[in-house]
């Protein structure tokens, strides 16, 4: 063990744009134009932008959108297919660069990573970090500076694009306080509405809550874990441990809306056996089953089930799928079907 050099900071590196930018390194071309990444990149099929550079960005247009609505915010956007090998190989240089650095890296997906880092100068660190990401593959990347994973992952948004932010105790309340509790990492648009209701509106009266108050609304561990994130407190480590999904899914859009509820359930069934290979794969049975579904024109419900023991048995998991579209409206009719298996832990070692 070395001699520590300087204070604990964790660093979040979120590379910019990231499927948009790579695209934009094969195709120099489109550099300054509205990008628009998606489903097989032709806005007349149905799908969802996977994401969209800046220029697409002041338009309006995300990830998750339809692509026939971005395309009617921008007619003459590029619309291109989404190239997951690509967009991986690019990743791995950037997490394999990091990894050359004085620091614990944590992986947290293709396009960004944690790392803990001794240091008295995190800005510095911040910038060769960035130097090294862009000499290494072209692409640009924003740091977010923090004394815990939770203000340097939110600290990122204010260092975006190219930028570098520091955000910890010290400028908390200051830069949070008066912000809606939907801007914190891990308090989406629903659980902001369920505080809403409880008269918290902001981080700082988040913040301000009883625990006893918090516990009463959303449980004993969610209700204060919640008031937590509010002062900005995360315990969690940087670790350097490989990532390890919990889950595979499967999903179809249909060019055409499902009317047939009876094609739903056949189709449910197939998007099971799908998935059931993918976790044959990595030899961790199911232990429990979501099936999602879109109805037109774009709202989403889901229902799950757990099995009563883990479990391979292909039947099973078709039955128990197929048992759930039961809990849907069956008046409706659907554009999107997706069925998820979560799986057992991997085994140590």
């Amino acid at each position: 063990m070395g001699t520590p050099s300087g204070r604990r900071w964790v660093l979040h590196v979120d590379l910019d744009q990231f499927i948009a930018a790579v695209e934009v390194l094969r195709n120099p071309d489109l550099r300054g134009r509205p990008v628009i990444v998606g489903g097989r990149g032709d806005p007349s099929e149905r799908g969802v932008v996977s994401t969209a550079s800046y220029e697409a960005r002041e338009f309006g247009v995300g990830s998750g959108m339809p692509l026939r609505t971005a395309a009617r915010r921008i007619p003459d956007a590029v619309f291109l297919p989404v190239d997951a090998e690509a967009y991986r190989e690019a990743s791995t240089v950037v997490m394999n660069t990091l990894r050359g650095m004085d620091a614990v890296v944590e992986v947290a997906g293709w396009d960004e990573a944690f790392l803990g880092v001794e240091t008295e100068d995190p800005d510095a660190f911040a910038r060769r970090i960035q130097r090294a990401v862009l000499d290494a593959t072209g692409l640009h990347c924003s740091v977010g500076i923090g004394d815990n994973k939770l203000r340097a992952k939110i600290a990122t948004g204010f260092g975006k694009p190219r930028g570098i932010f520091r955000l910890t105790a010290e400028n908390w309340f200051e830069v949070m306080g008066d912000r809606d509790t939907r801007e914190l990492w891990g308090v989406g648009s629903k659980t902001a509405n369920k505080l809403a209701a409880l008269g918290l509106n902001t981080v700082s009266e988040l913040a301000s809550a009883a625990d006893e108050d918090l516990a009463a609304r959303f449980g004993p561990t969610m209700g204060p874990w919640f008031g937590r994130l509010g002062k900005g407190i995360d315990h969690s480590p940087v670790t350097a441990e490989p990532w390890v999904a919990r889950s595979h899914s499967r999903e179809t859009t249909f060019q055409e809306n499902l009317d047939d509820w009876t094609a739903v359930t056949v189709e449910i069934r197939r998007l099971a056996a799908r998935v059931l290979e993918d976790i044959v794969a990595e030899q961790r049975p199911a232990v429990r089953v979501a099936v999602k579904v879109r109805y037109a024109p774009f709202t989403t419900r889901s229902a799950s089930k757990a099995f009563p023991t883990p479990t391979f048995d292909a039947d099973v998991i078709a039955d128990a799928a197929a048992a759930l579209v039961a809990r849907f409206d069956h008046t409706r009719e659907v554009r999107l079907l997706g069925v998820r298996l979560e799986m057992t832990p991997p085994k140590d070692g």
